[in-house]
């Protein structure tokens, strides 16, 4: 006898109480393996592939694609396989495969395809109109192009409404969250970088560091991660409950990421005891999964300092806002090649801002200060790295 099995809205990642269907990756009839992805979720954090635990036969999908579920909704109704030895079996053959049903793709209720030529309906996708609510004036209630162009100078420009769902709601709700509870303060310092530019290229053109991506940005990390060992107590985040500071012995360090789908942050864990080689390739794998909208949750909770790199959009300041649980983020600003006084006469230097902000309730202004001018000093004098390690 056929028995139907619930595939409920799982938690894939610490405190995840809802998900956007993004894909169905089956349809109602198909077969189903144990560890088969069924479809494509976004959460709060990540784009993530459902694995179901069992297999069977879908007979229905409870929800359509854009639709947000609570964890626990059923996702999915499966008729389960019928137990061993159900069917005869032929010796030397097996039992045989079910034949796989697929349902026609039925046209939505009250949806009616306006007739119309291919360069007719590409000149409407192109003006964005929907044929459908264009009157026809030809033969036979054919759309003609005349029609489309009367009917696109006819209708009044409207407005978009974009809905924001996965990463960009739970970016929306981090970010006011943390603009209205945390005081923020930000302070400024511009800074020469030529000698770390030169780091760069010299570390850049050495074959025994082809296999990594440096950049002037994995310098900034590691400048930062130095202020960080010299000023540990900034390395921490305030307990409301308790109304304490928490300081951390581990520093994970989070990168900001522009991705399709938002900003996200995801961090290298223990940063402060990975070598320069080792924070390239974690700073580089961290950049690509993310983009690629494949972070992993853990990847993206426990970061204690971020880093956001402002610069590449061409922008030379800005006054970032803090991620959630951490006491201080430092915006990097466009490296720019400008007149500058150095020893005593004017040279064209590489020069970049820096903007560190933080929460005042546990950072104060000599704290942030100092954590700003180290930071600023090792990238003004590289070989600082070694001294200050």
């Amino acid at each position: 006898m056929t028995r139907l099995r619930e595939f409920k809205l799982p938690d894939v990642g610490e405190g995840l109480t809802e998900a956007e269907i993004v894909r169905w990756l089956v349809a109602p009839d198909d077969r189903v393996r144990d560890g088969m992805a069924v479809c494509e979720i976004e959460t709060a954090k990540a784009l993530v592939e459902l694995p179901i635990p069992f297999d069977g036969r879908v007979h229905e999908l409870h929800f359509e694609q854009g639709a947000t579920v609570d964890v626990g909704a059923v996702l999915i109704t499966v008729e389960e396989d019928p137990s061993p030895g159900g069917e005869p079996v032929l010796v030397g053959y097996g039992a045989s495969e079910p034949a796989v049903r697929r349902r026609p793709r039925k046209r939505p209720d009250g949806e009616i395809r306006a007739a119309a030529t291919p360069p007719v309906r590409k000149l409407a996708k192109d003006l964005g109109l929907d044929l459908a609510t264009v009157v026809p004036t030809g033969p036979g209630g054919v759309v003609t192009r005349e029609d489309v162009e009367s009917a696109a100078r006819s209708t009044a420009p409207e407005k978009r409404r974009i809905p924001v769902t996965g990463v960009r709601r739970a970016m929306a709700r981090a970010t006011t969250e943390s603009a209205f509870t945390a005081p923020h303060v930000t302070e400024f310092l511009t800074v020469d970088v030529t000698r770390t530019m030169r780091l760069v290229d010299d570390l850049k053109a050495d074959p025994e560091h082809a296999d990594l991506r440096v950049t002037p940005l994995l310098l900034v990390a590691k400048a930062l991660l130095v202020a960080v060992r010299r000023h540990p107590e900034i390395n921490a985040s305030w307990d409301e409950a308790g109304r304490a500071i928490v300081l951390h012995d581990a520093v994970h360090l989070g990168i900001a990421v522009a991705t399709p789908r938002g900003l996200i942050v995801p961090n290298v864990k223990d940063a402060q005891a990975r070598t320069l080689p080792e924070l390239a390739r974690a700073l580089r794998d961290l950049t690509r999964t993310a983009r690629s909208g494949r972070t992993e949750p853990g990847d993206l909770t426990g970061g204690t300092i971020t880093i956001t790199n402002i610069g590449v959009f061409g922008v030379d300041a800005g006054t970032p806002i803090l991620n959630p649980g951490e006491a201080a983020i430092l915006a990097v600003g466009a490296i720019r090649l400008k007149p500058w006084v150095h020893q005593g006469e004017v040279k064209p230097r590489h020069v970049v801002t820096l903007a560190l902000s933080f929460d005042h309730r546990l950072v104060d202004g000599e704290l942030g200060s100092k954590v700003l001018a180290g930071t600023g000093a090792v990238l003004e004098r590289p070989e600082r790295i070694i001294g200050w390690s």
